[in-house]
Order: structure tokens, then sequence, then C-alpha cells
């Protein structure tokens, strides 16, 4: 997939950069949602099709959503760690595809772990960029299955190793626990972004076969 590499080698590419201030401005804008207007910050995240009656209001699924949610973060360090992956393993990828399939992709994961979430019964509010990061990591551990990835800034792990630990951990929470957390949503980005590059590849290995 060596085609999809840009000119140079940026740090800070385009795309991560602009989805680490835009997610930034939104943190602060639903701070500021959630104070004077809480109705309208509940409905910027992703919520069941049924109506939820909350204290403040009532809240119902909006076509914007499965876009929308992707931009909330319920607390700064939901958004720092989040941001920070999404830097760490994004800027590589961005680098090696161009910041236009990696918006695609970006774009892709987050939709889909939106989909994965809706599917499972009970889901509750669901906010936070963790579908797309995951999608992310899933890319970084195939584009680069054996590049070292330091676990806790000590231990170095093979990043496909790291990958599928990530990938059996978050299936495994989602089943046992009811922890609040979207691990499905987290799933689901990883499986639609394995599906989008072996869809990539296979087309990749179609154009090569023609010559």
């Amino acid at each position: 997939m060596s085609e999809y590499a840009p000119q140079g080698f940026r740090m800070l590419p385009p795309a991560v950069k602009n989805l680490l201030i835009i997610n930034v401005i939104c943190f602060l804008a639903r701070e500021v949602l959630l104070r004077y207007n809480p109705v309208v910050a509940f409905n910027l995240c992703l919520l069941p099709f049924e109506p939820a009656t909350f204290q403040e209001g009532t809240f119902h699924f909006q076509f914007w959503q499965p876009i929308t949610y992707m931009f909330m973060h319920g607390n700064f360090s939901h958004l720092f760690f989040n941001m920070f992956a999404l830097w760490m393993f994004g800027y590589v990828i961005e680098n090696f595809w161009g910041t236009r399939r990696f918006l695609i992709y970006y774009f892709a994961c987050g939709l889909g772990a939106a989909a994965v979430n809706m599917l499972i019964p009970g889901f509750h509010v669901t906010l936070g960029a963790s579908g797309a990061v995951y999608g992310i990591l899933l890319a970084f551990g195939m584009m680069f299955p054996n590049e070292r990835i330091y676990l806790y800034f000590i231990a170095p792990i093979k990043a496909k190793w790291f990958v599928i630990g990530y990938a059996v951990i978050e299936l495994f929470e989602g089943l046992m626990y009811n922890d609040g957390v979207a691990h499905f949503a987290h799933l689901g980005g990883m499986l639609t972004g394995f599906i989008l590059i072996m869809l990539w590849r296979k087309k990749k290995k179609n154009e090569l076969s023609r010559y």
C-alpha cells in the first residue's frame, strides 16, 4: 500500500491536527451547553431510538448524532486519552496513507462504531472519539504489525499483539461487565477498519493483476 504515502513526513499532519483542534473546541462548547442548555448538549451524543426522559428534558435519536457523538467527550481525561491515541497512531497512518484516505477511514470507523453500538440492546448515551480511534489503532497494527509499542512506556510489545490484546479485552469486558463504557462501539470501530482495509487490499491486488 506504499502508493498512498504522501510526500514528506510530518509529526502533526493536517487531518490529525484539525481533528485535535475540533475535538478540543467541541469539548469546551459542550461544557458551556451542559450549563446553559443541556438538552442540546445531550442531543449531540448518540442516543437510543426510543426517547429517554431525564431530569433536564426529553432526548431523542437524531440523524446527525452518528457524526456529532465522535466530537463529544464526558470529561477532560476522556478527551485527553482519546486525543493522545489519535495523535500517537494517527499521524503515522496519515503520513502513510495520505490525508484523504485517512479521513475516509476515520469517519467510516466512527460510523461503524455507532452502528454496532446501536445494535446492542439497551445501549445508553454514547459519546467520544474512541470508536474511530480504535479503528486507527487497528490500522496501525495491520500496517506495521512488527513495530514495537511500549506498554505503559516500559514493556515493548509488537503492534499486532497489542491490537489483538486490546480487542480481546474489549470483547471480554463488553460481555462480562455493564460499566458504562461502550466496549462494543470500540469493537465496531475495529471491525469496520478491518473490513475497509481488506477491501482496499483486494482492490489493490485486482489492479496489480491487470498488469
